[in-house]
């Protein structure tokens, strides 16, 4: 008789309506699929009902984080998601449940005795305990409770369980990689210093971070450019591992960190706002109020760095479609939008746009170094949290490097002014003008010139 590998495969090949990029191996030793393609291994039944239960990517995703479906050591992660990835797309996102067509004459009779044989009908397993079920419960969405909730459920994991994923620079948002960069610190340097001279920092302005995460912008704006920052956040864990780093930097006379949301920000004017990698969480219905938030802090003349991931635009018609893997599992009720659709309604703010720039490729060679990070020290990772978070971290990281480097996502800093009474910007002329390192006095490392290349120089201190 037929191993369950080999009666799996002609029928899910018959319900994708495309050959199987994959090759299984199911709990009782029976191997199917193309030889040499990446290898899947369903350790148990719950693997599959899983999918009958949810026949789509969270129902893998499910079967994964759970420990039910596992990777084989042999195999490439980035491979089997590509695959996974190029099935998708070939099959426009069609999920695994059978039609009504399916179910009825041979093909049907075959279905129901592969169902049958393999142990597929069964009880809804047990949600893995990662999933943000409590987020769901917990209001009406983008409330302020309900929003703390959201972030908690990101980023209160464990500070020691980031530092491990992040490295030493904490920072948890795409790096800069100049050319020759090699080293994540290097790049995460490098995007911090980009940061604070796209906002022309200078020493006693007054800085706000939104979402300032463990405090890594508002350390490097006040040590290298003698800024006096806020910075906002709703983590808690985050909150406190920042103003223990602050602490030891000597700076809590000049840096504040705050339990607070962007909304309940009232102590304004700030010379210059920076948010980044925040705005995914604000949600497309508030992102006009988060719009005229930042832009009522900012005195005339200031100037708002927006660094936030982009989706493609949908066709004509064509709904938009979150993740349910990425809103089930890691940032529930987040939302990604067309950078035209955020610099529209920062415009519509009153800001003036003034700078575009695509961090695309850097984000995902960040991703690529966060789970080289995750890999080499797994069990510590497993320890510092949990097995089922640990692989959620992994299937997410390693999929959106993968989504950056085709072009699926995109990530881009926008730079923007509120003018002064009289339209004034308040920046030099060109934009090598106004990327001057002050404390070179010529243009840092990275930074385009009219006859230099992008990104030829060594990173910035």
């Amino acid at each position: 008789m037929a191993g369950a590998a080999e009666q799996l495969v002609p029928v899910l090949e018959d319900l994708l309506g495309a050959e199987l990029p994959i090759r299984l191996r199911t709990w009782d030793g029976a191997e199917a699929g193309p030889p040499g393609a990446p290898l899947l291994v369903l350790r148990n039944r719950r693997a599959l009902r899983h999918l009958l239960w949810r026949p789509d990517e969270l129902g893998l995703a499910r079967a994964y984080v759970s420990g039910d479906l596992e990777l084989d050591p042999s195999s490439d992660l980035y491979d089997l998601l590509g695959a996974l990835a190029r099935l998708v797309a070939q099959t426009h996102a069609v999920t695994l449940r059978p039609s009504a067509r399916d179910l009825v004459g041979p093909q049907g009779r075959r279905l129901l005795r592969t169902a049958l044989g393999t142990g597929v009908i069964g009880p809804r397993p047990p949600l893995p305990p990662e999933e943000a079920t409590r987020v769901r419960q917990a209001g009406t969405r983008h409330s302020l409770h309900r929003d703390r909730t959201a972030i908690s459920h990101h980023y209160d994991v464990g500070n020691d369980f980031y530092r491990l994923v992040l490295g030493p620079s904490m920072v948890y948002s795409c790096a800069y990689w100049p050319t020759g960069t090699t080293s994540l610190e290097a790049a995460q340097e490098a995007k911090l210093d980009l940061v604070c001279r796209k906002l022309g920092l200078r020493p006693g302005m007054r800085l706000l971070d939104v979402g300032c995460g463990w405090g890594s912008l508002l350390l490097h704006a006040a040590q290298h450019y003698g800024v006096e920052g806020v910075g906002v956040t709703l983590s808690a864990e985050q909150a406190q591992g920042a103003r223990e780093r602050i602490a030891e930097a000597g700076l809590s006379d000049r840096l504040t960190v705050r339990l607070q949301d962007y909304r309940e920000v009232d102590d304004g004017p700030y010379d210059a706002i920076s948010s980044i990698g925040m705005a995914e969480h604000v949600g497309s219905e508030q992102f006009r109020r988060y719009g005229t938030t930042l832009y009522g802090l900012l005195a005339p003349g200031g100037r708002l760095l927006n660094h936030q991931i982009a989706r493609r635009p949908n066709l004509p018609g064509e709904p938009y479609r979150i993740s349910p893997f990425i809103a089930a599992y890691v940032f529930p009720d987040g939302d990604l939008s067309p950078i035209g659709n955020t610099v529209s309604l920062l415009e519509e703010a009153g800001f003036e746009i003034r700078d575009v720039e695509s961090l695309r490729e850097h984000y995902a060679q960040t991703l690529r170094a966060w789970v080289d990070n995750l890999e080499r020290d797994w069990e510590r990772a497993v320890k510092l949290s949990t097995l089922g978070r640990a692989r959620v971290w992994r299937l997410y990281m390693a999929a959106s490097a993968l989504a950056f480097e085709e072009n699926r996502i995109g990530v881009n800093q926008i730079l923007a002014v509120r003018t002064g009474p009289e339209g004034d910007s308040g920046l030099p002329p060109t934009r090598a003008e106004w990327l001057t390192d002050p404390r070179a006095g010529a243009p840092s490392a990275g930074v385009s010139g009219p006859d230099q290349a992008p990104g030829t120089g060594a990173p910035s201190a």
